[in-house]
């Protein structure tokens, strides 16, 4: 086999629309993979581990299916369709242009002998015939021209030629589309940054643990959680800025799918809670050796020490939102507010003697009955994190915008038809005048069908009208003599 010979099969295969079909298909499924299985950086590792064996985990990492769109192969597939759309288009263009530029204006005598759609009706001459066609045309909606052939005049007229191109229109969709997902792959990054409230930061953490750094700081103001009814969260929400050189140059209140969008870079909500620390916890204080005493009112905040009275101040030392003790320890089982537990360190200034205070009373490492006051808590507020997922995807454009053209396309394809009709002046075998007309459809040939058969009896109505008046007109001109 020649180079040549090779390079031509290779073409045909690629130019074939099997092959497109069949890569379609190919990139649906894989896209559809890729919805199913869950997408690295969007899902939290701990959640990634909830939800696969680390087995099934290391397998679908090593086969790049934890991040589809930006695995290789995906790319390289991309590629591979993209080169067959260019070719398809290459092959069928030419003839579609020369269908599209220099529209077949008068049918000959094969072609209206095997057009499907058809009639003939006799007249008295070609322009009475001509007249009665062009005027059915016009009612129609059609914008009928003469064509000269030969010694007589024929009709033609034709909507929506463009739907001849629409497939074209599509093809450049998916390209466009094609070709952002590229870009993105490419180009493109993702990862995430959890802010607490009031806390700045530049640096994005990346899936292989390194850090890019942002040429401006976001800032979270503040964030929180809106619940239905029953408790169960119903949105999260973030309040953030952007800092550049010390200046606040935007601000938004960012939910779940409305991004805050600064220099290309998208920040999307993506989760929320707490930090595990406190940043207040509001107690009242009793004196120990005073129970009717009046109840003071203090607030603290993590290690900062509080003056109760000139002799007394008190600490939050620790606050741990999960707690279990085990061997006389206490420990933190976990990070949500589910068994909480406060830690104070209660401190004389003339003795230094400290005790250990702890709400609630913990009976292996509390302090409480020694303590020169005892606390009861009021309220409890939380530091919280607001989590992003920030991503640079340069061919959203692309994407953008084919999926509109590709709106258009598919509009074109599915419900606008090309229509031609034809009206031609013929003499019989045996020597009689018809006009014969007919039409032609590229889809919806039922729809045209119907439309046809008005088009061939308002021609047979206008037909009948004129002969009607000429035997009416001879009838009065023999009445006269």
């Amino acid at each position: 086999m020649t180079l040549s010979t090779l390079g031509k099969k290779l073409w045909l295969t690629l130019s074939s629309i099997k092959t497109g079909v069949v890569l379609l298909i190919i990139v649906v499924i894989l896209a559809a993979v890729g919805t199913i299985i869950l997408q690295r950086p969007v899902t939290e590792p701990d959640e990634m581990q909830r939800a696969y064996s680390a087995h099934a985990l290391r397998i679908f990492d090593a086969l790049g299916l934890t991040d589809v769109f930006h695995a290789w192969w995906f790319v390289a597939l991309l590629l591979l369709v993209s080169v067959s759309i260019v070719a398809a288009s290459i092959e069928r263009f030419p003839n579609a242009w020369r269908f599209f530029s220099r529209p077949y204006k008068y049918p000959d005598d094969s072609f209206r002998r095997f057009l499907p759609i058809q009639k003939e009706f006799s007249i008295q001459d070609e322009e009475t015939g001509l007249v009665a066609a062009e005027r059915a045309f016009h009612l129609a909606g059609y914008k009928p021209e003469r064509v000269v052939h030969e010694s007589h005049f024929s009709l033609f007229a034709e909507r929506n030629r463009i739907s001849e191109m629409a497939v074209y229109i599509v093809h450049a969709s998916l390209l466009l589309i094609f070709l952002g997902g590229i870009m993105d792959a490419l180009w493109g990054w993702r990862g995430t940054l959890n802010l607490t409230e009031g806390e700045t930061s530049n640096a994005v953490e990346m899936r292989d643990g390194t850090k890019k750094v942002l040429p401006f700081a976001i800032r979270c103001d503040r964030a929180g959680q809106e619940n239905y009814a029953d408790g169960t969260p119903k949105k999260w929400w973030s309040n953030l800025a952007v800092v550049k050189d010390g200046q606040d140059v935007d601000r938004k209140e960012i939910v779940v799918n409305d991004p805050l969008v600064h220099g290309g870079i998208r920040f999307y909500q993506s989760s929320f809670g707490t930090t595990g620390r406190v940043e207040k916890l509001v107690l009242t204080a009793t004196a120990t050796a005073n129970a009717s005493s009046e109840k003071q009112s203090l607030t603290l905040s993590e290690g900062k020490d509080f003056a109760i009275d000139a002799d007394t101040y008190v600490r939050l030392a620790e606050f741990i939102p999960d707690y279990v003790v085990r061997d006389g320890e206490v420990y933190t089982r976990s990070s949500r507010i589910e068994n909480p537990a406060a830690h104070l360190v209660v401190t004389s200034r003339k003795t230094g003697v400290q005790f250990n205070y702890w709400l609630p009373a913990i009976e292996e490492v509390a302090q409480n009955a020694k303590s020169p006051y005892q606390f009861e808590a009021q309220d409890l507020k939380m530091f919280h994190f607001t989590g992003l997922q920030v991503s640079f995807e340069p061919g959203q454009w692309a994407v953008w915008t084919g999926v509109v053209l590709m709106g258009i396309g598919l509009a074109f394809v599915f419900y606008v038809a090309h229509s031609r009709v034809w009206a031609v002046p013929v003499y019989g075998v045996s020597g009689e005048l018809t006009l014969w007309v007919g039409g032609a459809v590229n889809r919806n040939r039922d729809a045209f069908g119907e439309k046809f058969q008005d088009i061939a009896e308002n021609i047979q109505a206008q037909l009948k009208s004129e002969t009607d008046t000429d035997r009416n007109s001879h009838i009065a001109l023999i009445s006269g003599h």
